[in-house]
């Protein structure tokens, strides 16, 4: 196994999908790659692949050791994005399960949660306006995917307030 120098690493528990889905992550993230993968023979679970990778320079670490687990939405991962092409991008290569869709979250073929969130969203949400983050927040409830024009709309307000924050 890789050794890892990140003090928390995320560790994903699969039922045999562990170097399927690293692999697929790898592909969608820049400045990603598979750092290791050991197979650790005769488990309570049978063979169980270890997988260690990187997305984006974030170490995480993914097993295959049967369907004992399952991912639920009580675990997300934020993908920050700058530009609606991003959120898109990332919107397109992640979602998988329709129903599952709102507010900017997601889940993949995996079911694993994600949540595409434009950079912005943080600046919006410590608004000291109470008129305008509710305006925000109405928009935003109504979304799947963030749509950064729409909420630009829903943060003016009215239109002589206009703040830019793309």
């Amino acid at each position: 196994m890789a050794t890892i120098k990140q003090k928390i690493v995320p560790h994903l528990w699969f039922d045999k999908e562990a170097k399927e889905a690293a692999n697929f992550y790898c592909s969608v993230f820049p400045d990603s790659r598979i750092t290791s993968i050991t197979t650790l023979p005769n488990t309570p679970s049978g063979d169980c692949d270890v997988v260690s990778f990187t997305l984006s320079g974030q170490p995480f670490m993914a097993i295959s050791a049967g369907p004992l687990f399952k991912f639920n939405e009580s675990i997300s991962f934020m993908v920050y994005c700058e530009t609606q092409e991003e959120l898109d991008y990332y919107w397109e290569k992640l979602s998988a399960v329709p129903e599952a869709e709102q507010c900017g979250w997601l889940k993949d073929k995996y079911g694993l949660s994600w949540q595409i969130v434009p950079t912005i969203m943080d600046r919006i949400m410590e608004d000291q306006d109470p008129e305008r983050l509710a305006r925000v927040t109405q928009a935003f409830l109504k979304m799947k995917k963030f749509d950064l024009t729409a909420l630009q709309r829903a943060y003016d307000g009215d239109k002589r307030e206009k703040q830019n924050f793309c």
